[in-house]
């Protein structure tokens, strides 16, 4: 039996990197007893990894939003790692209400104009922004060979609902209004993040197929998507607690992002509560140990009644949060690259 000091001690020795790069087999001894809910059982690396992530402080949502910032950041920098990228480039562009940050990322070799996806960040619509996501979107740019938009949207309280989806949609007309002076091809854009940017990233493929002046996305990358604020389903309370993502963490955020008076079957909020008839293809991947499991479920499935040709995969073993996890071990990594091939399928 590893006691959380053995494990402490290695995590010190080794690092965490290095210690998600041993074997299998010493990773499921670290790990501890298999944990199993739902008929599905926790993959190793993801239940090391709470281990240590349980080692390391209190979780988010019980510091200051200033403070809970910074430690999301850091910890997201940690798991992505250094991936490697072409080139990375910053700008800023006219928003709603003030300048919006993008960050746009070149696959090495590229050449000429390519296809392209504009990626929204999660975060709960509170913590999140281009230095937390670096690592996702250059791995996505390299793994798909495509170019990736990165988008600084503004974020809860300073700026609630539905400040976050005005500036994504600010975003997403001037990449496709720019697109050929970007170097991407204006018909081979795709729309996609995770979490609430998976939200946020639905939201905006609904506006544009009923938006007569605006591109609408060849695609969707949908990451374990926030997809309904009128219902709350069972996977919320079941796995709402001990598998990173919390119940706790959702309601902070949906109380900082809401002013409380909204409709929550807004079209600006809730993507399941939409006509989805016409909307770009999507790749909808959901993690079993995941509070959000079933509303993306939820969303697939309105995607397939609406006939959008929609990919479902569940990653059984994952947790909330593996998209940021390509630095370490191997589980998450194969999810994303499964996640860039759709893409890169979706978009060819």
């Amino acid at each position: 039996m590893v006691t959380t000091s053995d494990l402490l001690a290695l995590v010190q020795a080794k690092g965490a990197q290095a210690l998600f790069s041993l074997p299998t087999p010493a990773v499921r001894r670290l790990a501890g007893r298999p944990v199993e809910v739902d008929g599905r059982t926790l993959d190793p690396e993801m239940q090391l990894l709470l281990r240590v992530m349980g080692l390391n402080g209190p979780a988010v949502e019980t510091l200051s939003i200033t403070r809970g910032r910074r430690v999301y950041t850091e910890a997201f920098r940690m798991l992505g790692g250094r991936q490697p990228v072409g080139a990375v480039t910053d700008r800023t562009i006219d928003g709603p209400e003030g300048p919006v940050g993008l960050r746009f990322y070149t696959p090495r070799g590229l050449s000429g104009r390519s296809q392209a996806l504009v990626y929204l960040h999660g975060g709960g619509w509170v913590y999140g922004d281009l230095d937390a996501y670096d690592a996702v979107c250059s791995f996505l740019a390299e793994e798909a060979q495509v170019r990736v938009v990165s988008v600084d949207y503004r974020l809860a309280p300073e700026a609630q609902f539905p400040a976050g989806f005005d500036d994504v949609w600010a975003a997403w007309r001037w990449v496709t209004e720019h697109a050929p002076g970007l170097g991407i091809e204006p018909g081979a854009i795709a729309i996609g993040g995770d979490s609430a940017g998976g939200n946020l990233s639905a939201l905006v493929a609904q506006h544009a197929a009923r938006s007569d002046d605006v591109v609408a996305p060849a695609f969707q990358l949908l990451i374990y998507p926030a997809t309904d604020f009128v219902e709350e389903r069972p996977s919320r309370t079941r796995l709402g607690e001990g598998f990173l993502l919390t119940k706790a963490f959702m309601d902070q955020c949906e109380e900082n992002y809401l002013a409380g008076d909204e409709d929550r079957a807004d079209v600006r909020l809730s993507p399941l509560r939409q006509d989805a008839h016409g909307v770009a293809p999507a790749y909808l991947v959901t993690a079993g140990f995941d509070p959000l499991r079933d509303e993306g479920t939820a969303y697939a499935e309105h995607l397939r009644a609406a006939g959008v040709r929609v990919e479902h995969v569940e990653e059984s073993g994952l947790i909330h949060g593996f998209a940021n996890m390509v630095g370490i071990g191997r589980s998450a990594p194969r999810a994303m690259r499964r996640a860039a091939a759709a893409l890169q399928r979706g978009l060819s």
